[in-house]
C-alpha cells in the first residue's frame, strides 16, 4: 500500500514552504512523522506530490533520509495538466487537492491513503484506515474510507481554516460533506463564513474531514470525471476555482459511485496553518517522544 502525500501548497498564510519545517528534535518535519506512522502501519511505498521546481529541496531534504527506510517516488502537480482543453495561461495556481491527487494517477496501480503534508494525524488514524483498506474484497473497489475528527479539535486559535464537515449515516457511512472555507471561533462561538462573508455558527461536535483518505485505484476515474464537469461547468471561475477533494468525494456519494466508511480513531490531529501553531506541534510531539511513542531520533 502507498502513502500518497500532497505537498505541492506553498503555505501562504504560515508564510514558507511549512511542509520541510523543522519541528522535531533533530529537525524532523511533520511529514517525517506521518511517514514513520504510515510504515508502521504497513505502508512500503511514499508518493510526494510536489511543485516540479521544488523537486531538488524535496529530494535533498525529505527524500534523501528516507530513501532507505521505504521506497520513494514523485509525482508533478502541474497547471496545465487537465482532462480536455487548456488551462487559461494566466492562471498561476493549480487546480486544488483533486488535482493534486490525480497526478499521481499514472503510477499508483494499488490501494493509497492520502494526506496532507503538514498536518499531523496520529498512528491510530494510519492503523485503521490501512487495515480498512487492507480487507477490502474484490467487489468493494468503490469502498472507500476516512477516520472521523471531531471539529472543536481542529480549530485553530491564530485563524481561520478550511474543513470538509460531514454527516454520517446510521450505519456509519459518510451521507453528505460540505467544505467549508473559513471556520474560526469569535467571542468563543465556532463559526463559518459564507461566499458572501455572512457569518454563521457551527456545532463543534461536527465531523470534520481532515484530507486523509483511504482509496483504492478506481478513484481516479471518478475524480477525472468529476474534473470534467467542473472544467465544464459555467459557473466554474477557471481563473481561481479549486477543485477539492472534499466536494469531489461528495459528488461520488451524492452520484451513488461510491461509499465512504467514517472510521473512529483514538488519535488526536494537529496542524501547522499559520506561525504561531507550530510551537503548540512541536510541544505535542515532544510529550508523544517522551511518552515513549516516537524515538527522540526519529531515523536512526
Amino acid at each position: 500500500m502507498t502513502l500518497v502525500i500532497m505537498a505541492a501548497g506553498m503555505g501562504h498564510r504560515y508564510g514558507g514552504l511549512k511542509q520541510i519545517d523543522p519541528i522535531g528534535p533533530n529537525g524532523e518535519f511533520i511529514i517525517d512523522y506521518s511517514i514513520y506512522d504510515a510504515i508502521r502501519a504497513g505502508c512500503n511505498r511514499v508518493v510526494f506530490i510536489i511543485k516540479e521546481e521544488n523537486y531538488d529541496i524535496f529530494r535533498e531534504t525529505v527524500g534523501k533520509r528516507i530513501e532507505g527506510k521505504i521506497q520513494v517516488d514523485y509525482a508533478f502537480q502541474r497547471k496545465e495538466d487537465i482532462p480536455f482543453g487548456k488551462a487559461p495561461a494566466e492562471r498561476v495556481k493549480p487546480w486544488g487537492t483533486s488535482h493534486a491527487v490525480l497526478a499521481c494517477r499514472d503510477i499508483v496501480k494499488e490501494k493509497f491513503i492520502v494526506i496532507n503534508a503538514d498536518d499531523f494525524y496520529g498512528w491510530d488514524a494510519y492503523k485503521v484506515v490501512f487495515d480498512y483498506l487492507s480487507m477490502l474484497k474484490e467487489d468493494e473497489q468503490y469502498n472507500y474510507c476516512m477516520p472521523g475528527y471531531v471539529l472543536k479539535n481542529t480549530l485553530s486559535a491564530h485563524g481561520h481554516v478550511a474543513r470538509g464537515i460531514c454527516k454520517a449515516d446510521k450505519n456509519g457511512y459518510l451521507e453528505h460533506i460540505v467544505e467549508r472555507k473559513k471556520i474560526m471561533r469569535i467571542d468563543g462561538v465556532a463559526k463559518y463564513a459564507d461566499k458572501y462573508d455572512n457569518w454563521h455558527e457551527i456545532d463543534e461536535d461536527s465531523i470534520a474531514s481532515m484530507n486523509f483518505w483511504g482509496f483504492t485505484p478506481t478513484v481516479f476515474k471518478l475524480l477525472e470525471e468529476g474534473f470534467c464537469r467542473f472544467l465544464s461547468d459555467p459557473e466554474t471561475d477557471l481563473m481561481n476555482d479549486e477543485y477539492l477533494l472534499a466536494p469531489a468525494v461528495g459528488e461520488m456519494i451524492t452520484g451513488k459511485k461510491a461509499s465512504v466508511r467514517i472510521i473512529n480513531t483514538s488519535a488526536k490531529w494537529i496542524g501547522v496553518t499559520y506561525q504561531a501553531d507550530k510551537p503548540l506541534v512541536a510541544n505535542y510531539i515532544r510529550e508523544l517522544i517522551e511518552s515513549g511513542e516516537y524515538p527522540r531520533n526519529l531515523w536512526n
